[in-house]
């Protein structure tokens, strides 16, 4: 053979070495695209989701994720079930209660996020409503599915009230606030987190809004989960690990630099500015980290507290109070990991 067949042979030896390189290359460079749903419009408190997106987390973990506003945890478990959205964030009282009322609602929660409950009814100072009594006869605004209702009879024995003299007002999530300063409702739901920048917004109108948390009358449990699928959890468990190993990795970098996770959350975000998102996201992280997830690391599932909260949701809703909370999360994706 001639030194042209020789280097001709070797040219294509090398080539044939280098395509089945790439091909075998490619699968690992290729990024899962992925859409997660909030379960509320994106305040700050949600910067710990998008600091994942800024700082690389989900690209280390090969994940593409588009992040999608949320109307209330109903909404976002109808999506994730459907497999519109792969993941999502929702209430566990949503998720318990959905699961056994409707054979679409097929999801689990595989992570706690709020190991406490932020719930809570705000109300303006003066208005004549300071406690849940008050609330008889008068204009609450809700979303669809919305937790707060479901944990809202849970309250009537201590608040001695009758919840169905209740007005429910459905409306958009992000229209609630805007309404309760106006004098179109007078007590909206939100998790506490929401306080700070509603409380700014009320006080330019020369009024001032004030908590009723729902923990001041008894109501102790797990409240924000991420959720999963049945369907997604059984065909691609390794999606489910590596999309929560990368929320873990930002709950944790936010929790050390809220200041730079309100700066990237406003970049997302820029009608929230950062002293909004800011003041937001530290009252969320002491529902993320606290003395319960100093006892079971973070997003780690206890047997007693789901049990608790179980028995808390199926007094509320009359649920069957026989059945093994534990089928309705599945906590075996998220890295142990300390708090």
């Amino acid at each position: 053979m001639t030194i042209a067949g020789i280097s001709r042979r070797t040219s294509l030896a090398a080539a044939a070495v280098m395509a089945a390189g790439l091909l075998h290359a490619s699968p690992a460079a290729a990024q899962d695209k992925v859409s997660f749903q909030l379960d509320w419009i994106p305040t700050g408190e949600y910067a710990i989701y998008y600091s994942a997106i800024d700082n690389g987390f989900f690209r280390e973990q090969r994940l593409d994720v588009t992040i999608n506003r949320g109307q209330g945890s109903g909404d976002t478990i109808r999506k994730v079930a459907a497999g519109t959205v792969e993941f999502g964030v929702a209430d566990i009282a949503t998720v318990m209660t959905a699961r056994q009322r409707s054979a679409d609602s097929r999801v689990k929660s595989v992570m706690p996020v709020y190991t406490k409950p932020p719930h809570s009814l705000f109300v303006i100072k003066g208005s004549g409503v300071a406690s849940f009594k008050d609330l008889e006869g008068k204009r609450v605004g809700t979303t669809p599915g919305n937790s707060h209702q479901i944990y809202l009879p849970l309250l009537t024995a201590a608040s001695s009230f009758d919840a169905a003299k209740i007005n429910w007002v459905t409306t958009d999530p992000g229209a609630m606030g805007a309404m309760l300063i106006n004098g179109q409702l007078d007590a909206a739901p939100f998790f506490q987190t929401h306080q700070y920048f509603q409380n700014k917004q009320a006080q330019k109108n020369g009024r001032e809004i004030v908590a009723i948390p729902y923990a001041n009358f008894g109501l102790d449990a797990y409240a924000s989960t991420i959720i999963a699928s049945d369907a997604m959890i059984e065909r691609n468990p390794d999606l489910v690990r590596r999309f929560l190993a990368a929320l873990q990795k930002s709950f944790l970098w936010a929790k050390a630099n809220p200041e730079a996770a309100a700066r990237l959350h406003n970049k997302h975000h820029p009608q929230i500015d950062v002293d909004d998102a800011l003041g937001s996201l530290r009252i969320g992280l002491t529902f993320v980290f606290n003395d319960v997830t100093d006892r079971g690391g973070l997003g780690q599932f206890s047997d007693a507290r789901l049990r608790q909260t179980y028995d808390l949701v199926a007094k509320t809703q009359q649920l069957d109070p026989a059945l093994d909370p534990k089928g309705f999360v599945d906590g075996r994706f998220a890295p142990k990991s300390g708090s």
